[in-house]
């Protein structure tokens, strides 16, 4: 899958993610995991942070992003994704099978929308029709 393809498959997760982020009292993280280092990691979250705005959310007004980079380590990738999930990411972006597995471990509850070359292959969906996969629970007032 490439990155506009990403995106594009992305614009689907963010048409229902607003839901969620409406829900929370702050402003939403929307966390980022990448294996890649800052330099390189700009050709996903350049086009990415881009395609926010376009659907109306400015950073520091109604999203915050916070992106981790592994710079090349996959064994800091654990240690990463726990970050996010700490940090109560409304949503986790990941690049790759390594990034998408780490994030998998890390959390239940917490929607991941990941690019993969092969999401059943790497193991981080069942099947493409239904993939199924974490739900944030809502609880209203």
């Amino acid at each position: 899958m490439r990155r506009r393809e990403f995106i594009t498959l992305f614009g689907g997760a963010a048409v229902a993610w607003p839901l969620a982020a409406r829900a929370q009292a702050a402003v939403p993280v929307f966390g980022i995991l990448l294996v890649f280092s800052r330099e390189s990691g700009r050709t996903f979250t350049e086009p990415l942070r881009a395609y926010m705005r376009a659907l109306g959310y400015v950073e520091g007004r109604n999203i915050a992003f916070d992106v981790r980079y592994a710079d090349g380590k996959i064994d800091r990738l654990p240690t990463l994704a726990a970050e996010l999930v700490a940090q109560r990411a409304a949503v986790i972006a990941t690049f790759g099978d390594a990034t998408g597995l780490a994030v998998k471990a890390a959390t239940t509850t917490i929607p991941i929308v990941s690019m993969s070359e092969d999401l059943v292959r790497a193991k981080l969906v069942t099947n493409m029709r239904q993939p199924a996969g974490n739900r944030r629970e809502h609880h209203g007032h």
